[in-house]
């Protein structure tokens, strides 16, 4: 619209008002027969004889050529309405000399070309501002668009490092509620999800951490009696302690699912480091340990975190195998990866997914030992690093545990 408004009300009559003064002046030529009868008089003399303005000259084709009329530039809109002025069909050049020169064959006399030189300060850029108007509509367009979508991926940005923190187990403050009016109802309707959120995960730790803490006063109450037991029920002692040590290994799970450990620091550490920690701290026990470790960069996680993941996997392959573990290491274009394999039965396939789930075990096949939250534990700390764990069975026999933690 603004391109079309400054054509037609401000570019448009100017030009038209300019080849209508240089119509004038050409028809002004050809008003009165023109005496050519002497043979020594052409046309083009003639015509310029009775010329009266220094900036109007006459030439002939050859003439034209001779002064540059083929390298002036053809104007279509010039040239239709100098037709229409002229009541003929007419053509005009122009050329960017020292002063602007407009180059016009009449219709009254198509052998010859008219040269008009205007001192008027205009140029042949001037002939076509619209071409820069048009780009500088184009670039203010392109900047204020650029700035919207600035204006309006800023707040879409911040929504989405808000729920890749939720996603970890981690609540932001209540984001601003800026942008569009769509947006700022997704970020509301955000702050009170995730509020819910931290509420419900703050009742249920503190449950679960209330039961577990208060747990252990009878355990200990139960131990200390056991304690005092006589010889002849040493055999009731033993079972009584190892269903203590059983019970406080299942509230240090507990513990452990609740904590989720988020306030240990992030550092730059190698994955072979703690998978060799972990299989050294392992050969106490009579099981069999390959280790297989691949170069793997040092990666930013939570070292503590990550080791326990080890540990338990070590331990489930432990528990559930037949006396041999692997532990293997490699590295992708984006991850760095750990197995651990065992040869024991494995576990049905459809039991591989659920697994994960807090308190679900895959009774069938892998035995009822613990509360089911081991692996539950594992799957949140690798999603706390934004990794991935994923089990399989061996085609040898056997369960294979494969974690992947990104390198970025």
């Amino acid at each position: 619209m603004s391109y079309w408004t400054v054509a037609v009300y401000f570019i448009k009559p100017s030009y038209e008002q300019i080849n209508e003064l240089i119509a004038r002046q050409v028809k002004l030529l050809f008003v009165d027969e023109v005496e050519i009868g002497r043979q020594h008089l052409t046309l083009v003399d003639a015509l310029n004889a009775k010329v009266r303005d220094d900036g109007m000259r006459v030439y002939s084709q050859k003439q034209a050529r001779d002064a540059g009329v083929d390298d002036a530039t053809y104007y279509g809109f010039w040239s239709s309405e100098m037709s229409e002025y002229l009541g003929g069909k007419a053509e005009v050049r122009v050329m960017q000399a020292q002063h602007l020169q407009v180059w016009i064959r009449p219709p009254q006399a198509p052998s010859i070309w008219i040269k008009v030189t205007l001192n008027s300060g205009i140029n042949e850029d001037q002939l076509s501002p619209l071409t820069l108007y048009l780009l500088v509509i184009g670039a203010l367009s392109v900047i204020g668009g650029w700035m919207f979508a600035r204006k309006q991926n800023k707040p879409l940005r911040r929504l989405q490092k808000a729920a890749l923190s939720v996603s970890k187990g981690s609540f932001p403050q209540s984001l601003p509620l800026e942008g569009s009016t769509e947006l700022v109802e997704v970020t509301n309707a955000f702050n009170r999800m995730a509020s819910s959120m931290k509420q419900l995960e703050q009742d249920r730790a503190l449950l679960m951490a209330g039961i577990s803490h208060d747990l252990r006063t009878p355990l200990t109450r139960i131990r200390l009696a056991s304690e005092m037991m006589v010889e002849e029920d040493e055999y009731l002692k033993d079972g009584i302690v190892n269903d203590i040590e059983d019970m406080d290994a299942i509230i240090n799970q507990f513990i452990a699912y609740i904590r989720q450990d988020q306030q240990e620091l992030v550092e730059l550490i190698s994955i072979n480091r703690l998978l060799k920690e972990v299989a050294d701290a392992e050969t106490h026990r009579d099981v069999d340990i390959a280790l297989e470790l691949g170069h793997c960069p040092d990666i930013s996680i939570r070292a503590v975190s990550i080791k326990r993941v080890i540990t338990n996997l070590v331990e489930n392959a432990y528990r559930y195998g037949g006396g041999w573990v692997k532990i293997s290491s490699y590295t992708t274009k984006s991850a760095v990866c750990f197995r651990v394999e065992d040869n024991g039965s494995g576990i049905d396939e459809d039991q591989i997914e659920t697994v994960f789930q807090p308190f679900t075990q895959g009774d069938s096949a892998r035995g009822s030992v613990g509360s089911g939250l081991g692996l539950a534990i594992i799957k949140r700390i690798v999603e706390g690093h934004l990794g991935k764990v994923t089990l399989c069975n061996r085609k040898e026999g056997g369960l294979c545990a494969e974690v992947e933690l990104p390198i970025e």
